[in-house]
């Protein structure tokens, strides 16, 4: 266990419902869309209530963290590259949010065709989030473990961005029926949803780059 959290357990209880929260943020976020492009409209609004809510908590806990650090001037070698790293593990969920209020805002017409291969983009994006945050846990209880779960992170990445690859290529070769306002505006949701993805793949160069600083 790093050094700080065997003397300081608020701290270590804050930012296991920090991670909490966007873990819940990111389950609502994969059931969202899903919901979304089923036509569940209710079951979709009430998703990304829990995100907006879930993000506003996250925000509020990060800033008690932030506090502790200052304050009781834990690890001062790097205080400023820890919480840089539960900042950039809040861009996953602030990319989460923003996402399902465009959805809300924006209603995008999702032809058939391509609805299946949109909720398996969103599945593999979800998977490179979802693992990224127990990497992130791990980090400060047995920061040895951390490089074992990173894999994943980087593997459904890489996925994501090649489905989102074929995605555009469908979009604009092989739907002719659609207008090129309709191809641009899926485009531009294929995009912001492989940003959850390389939003989790920050987190984890961050997170390895963390781990050998700690060994040195």
């Amino acid at each position: 266990m790093i050094k700080i959290f065997k003397t300081s357990k608020n701290v270590i209880l804050n930012i296991d419902e920090y991670f909490d929260n966007i873990e819940l943020g990111i389950l609502n976020f994969k059931e969202g869309v899903n919901n979304y492009l089923e036509g569940n409209i209710s079951e979709f609004e009430n998703n990304l209530n829990i995100v907006k809510k879930q993000e506003e908590v996250a925000d509020a806990i990060i800033r008690k963290i932030e506090n502790d650090f200052y304050v009781h001037s834990l690890m001062p070698n790097y205080s400023s590259d820890i919480l840089n790293l539960l900042e950039k593990t809040d861009d996953i969920i602030d990319k989460i949010k923003d996402n399902l209020s465009q959805f809300d805002v924006e209603d995008p017409y999702f032809p058939e065709d391509i609805k299946n291969d949109f909720a398996r983009l969103v599945s593999l994006s979800v998977e490179s989030a979802e693992n990224v945050i127990p990497a992130a846990r791990v980090f400060f209880t047995a920061p040895s473990l951390v490089k074992d779960k990173l894999q994943k992170v980087i593997f459904y990445e890489r996925e994501t961005e090649k489905l989102a690859i074929k995605i555009k290529r469908t979009l604009f070769k092989e739907m002719p029926f659609l207008k090129l306002s309709e191809k641009i505006h899926l485009r531009y949701f294929t995009l912001h949803v492989e940003q959850v993805a390389e939003a989790s793949k920050v987190v984890a160069k961050m997170l390895s780059s963390l781990v050998i600083k700690i060994k040195m």
